[in-house]
């Protein structure tokens, strides 16, 4: 049965039970949405200019769909940018062709092109997200996936009255890509953004922005799911409401024993969702964000409000502002990430890899390297392993399911090529890297220990990575530099979260397993836009099983050329 949606904005459980009703005649649905990317004029802080849209919406339509749906997605580009659109978190088992990272698993839609994304919702469900994998284009083009339980399965906590997507972004006053394209030629960082926003809305605390604030009605009594989202390019956001707790309940569409917080901590490319209960005497109190960097480089460190609204409260009396954590605040950030657990039921397990077949230890540095047209004769790099991917002009997924030789090397290093002290003074010396199109060649089904470790070069700084195609465990974190022979004594392999995107400390190490179940090849990067333009990034080329169920599906007709 196929149900089609154009652009649906405020739907919220009405809709899920609707669609209940639909996909309970079968045992899944076939749910089918048309994107159309479109140049709009949009006014946010007193400027107007036009941004790259979905549908015409920022942020863009939100994708409702089940566990168990099959999930038609075309997406049309009618703007001067080639374009393409990862849908993030969703696992695209042996399905490569629908994950959308530009030129890693296909090549971008060209301007007056369609390619229909063809996606099977699997053993998945919470809050995911959707957003441009190309340039800069995600400032504004992304949106929130919904992922409802099968028919009859019910959410391990307590049934929410209703619910709403609270999407954190950023917004630049400027042309995003024109500031990107200046910056690099001058090999510079590109300008930070003029406001964070909260469903595309900066609030009241920025010029002209009363009009674009977001509010939330709610009535003293009921509880509501949150759906929180970080779309922001480059920033980790703390968040909270004024005068509320909230109850995390999920994390990147995975459950978590629930915890009480005062505030959360989200990166970019993470989502978690939060029970809030409206138990506080009738009012307006504002819902804020703002950055999280406890290292010393600069951030837009301006705080962006939404309202919840008590209902029958007028609009003129002033919301109470949250007590948010100071920017700089490791403790609270630790402490808040050392509460995050898996479930761990027989319904929902956590399946960590106990037995590790494959060891990776992979640095992080940032750099420069030679640029004789750059300002100061250098440009900034960025690299894991010493080593600067290099993006190619073929998708590397076509690469290697056609055997086209000379796109990729597959000898990413599984460690360092020179050992040092990762975590001591701060290196200023020798700081280039070596550039190259290497991936990490992976046997299928074997079990894979990362560990991620921030370094001094340059400066420490936090660093969200996000693994595409993949849950991973997390199942340890510290500060300093990472002892192979203490830290593993610390691991919990008992009920890790379990996520796809996963910070590591500044100027510490963060350790993940997953087990390499799914063939082809998966990006895995640092989700600040910055460093990943700069060449924090890489992939993995998971070899296919034995079996053709263990093998990479074969490519859609309508695959973009390259």
């Amino acid at each position: 049965m196929a149900i089609m949606y154009q652009a649906p904005s405020s739907l919220i459980l009405s809709l899920f039970l609707f669609i209940g009703f639909l996909s309970s005649t079968s045992e899944s649905a076939l749910v089918k949405y048309q994107f159309d990317v479109q140049v709009k004029n949009v006014s946010r802080l007193c400027h107007s200019k036009p941004i790259v849209t979905v549908n015409g919406m920022f942020p863009g339509p939100t994708i409702y769909v089940r566990e168990g749906d099959r999930l038609l997605i075309n997406v049309t580009n009618h703007a001067q940018y080639n374009v393409s659109i990862h849908w993030h978190g969703l696992k695209q088992f042996r399905n490569g062709w629908a994950d959308g990272p530009a030129y890693i698993t296909q090549c971008p839609i060209k301007t007056g092109h369609s390619y229909t994304y063809d996606i099977n919702v699997t053993d998945q469900r919470g809050t995911l997200w959707w957003h441009a994998h190309i340039l800069w284009l995600r400032a504004t083009v992304y949106g929130a996936i919904v992922v409802m339980p099968k028919q009859g399965a019910s959410f391990p906590f307590p049934q929410p009255n209703q619910e709403a997507n609270i999407i954190l972004g950023e917004w630049w006053n400027t042309d995003v890509e024109t500031s990107v394209n200046q910056a690099n030629k001058l090999g510079l960082p590109p300008p930070q953004s003029d406001a964070h926003t909260i469903n595309g809305k900066p609030g009241p605390l920025f010029p002209c922005s009363e009009k674009h604030t977001y509010a939330m009605e709610v009535e003293r009594g009921k509880t509501y799911l949150l759906r929180i989202i970080n779309a922001a390019l480059n920033d980790e956001l703390f968040f909270a409401i004024a005068g509320h707790n909230m109850t995390v309940v999920e994390i990147d569409a995975v459950y978590t024993k629930p915890f009480t917080t005062k505030s959360i901590l989200i990166a970019p490319g993470q989502t978690t969702n939060v029970l809030v209960k409206a138990d506080q005497p009738p009012n307006r109190y504002f819902m804020a964000a703002r950055p999280f960097m406890d290292a010393p480089v600069p951030v837009d460190n301006k705080t962006v409000t939404a309202i919840l609204q008590y209902k029958g409260v007028p609009n003129t009396v002033l919301p109470i502002l949250p007590q948010l954590p100071r920017p700089n605040d490791t403790n609270v950030a630790f402490n808040y990430n050392n509460q995050l657990k898996s479930l761990n039921t027989p319904q929902f397990p956590a399946k960590v890899p106990t037995k590790v077949d494959r060891h990776l230890f992979y640095t992080i540095g940032l750099g420069q390297n030679s640029c004789p047209t750059c300002l100061n004769g250098t440009q900034f790099a960025a690299s894991l392993n010493n080593i600067t991917f290099v993006m190619p002009q073929v998708g590397l997924l076509q690469a290697h399911y056609f055997n086209i030789s000379g796109v990729f090397r597959a000898n990413f290093p599984d460690k360092p090529p020179v050992p040092f002290n990762y975590t001591g003074a701060p290196l200023t010396a020798n700081l280039g890297s070596s550039l190259g199109t290497r991936l990490s060649k992976v046997a299928y089904n074997s079990s894979v220990e990362l560990v991620l470790q921030d370094t001094n070069l340059l400066t420490v700084e936090s660093h969200p990575f996000h693994l595409h195609g993949y849950n991973f465990f997390v199942i340890g974190s510290g500060v300093g530099n990472f002892d192979p022979a203490k830290d593993p004594a610390k691991y919990n392999l008992v009920d890790p979260p379990e996520r796809n995107t996963v910070g590591v400390p500044t100027g510490g190490w963060t350790a993940i397993r997953f087990r390499a179940d799914n063939p082809g090849v998966w990006f895995m990067h640092c989700h600040l836009e910055l460093h990943t333009m700069w060449g924090l990034k890489m992939a993995f080329v998971v070899e296919n099983g034995k079996l053709p169920s263990q093998s990479i599906l074969p490519p859609p007709k309508d695959l973009p050329p390259c």
